[in-house]
């Protein structure tokens, strides 16, 4: 898991690898979670002992989810149609 997620307005093939993380954490935040356990269970960083980082992938990740939904690309089927 990268610190930052990509901030380009391109897909990435990170982006690809990364769409069941960016589908969890929609997810978690619809769901209320403390973004301190979604970024220990999803993005496997511990906020306690590294809490700027955790929250910066949180967010960034959190980020760009929101941005491929806006764009209706999160849940195409194949890059070829992104």
């Amino acid at each position: 898991m990268a610190d930052l997620a990509p901030t380009g307005s391109v897909l990435t093939c990170y982006d690809e690898g990364h769409v069941v993380t960016y589908i969890r954490l929609l997810q978690a935040e619809g769901e209320g979670a403390d973004w301190q356990e979604v970024a220990r269970i999803v993005l496997h960083i511990d906020p306690e002992r590294e809490p700027d980082r955790a929250r910066n992938a949180y967010e960034s990740h959190l980020a760009r989810a929101k941005w491929m939904t806006e764009q209706g690309r999160l849940l195409r089927g194949s890059r070829s149609n992104w």
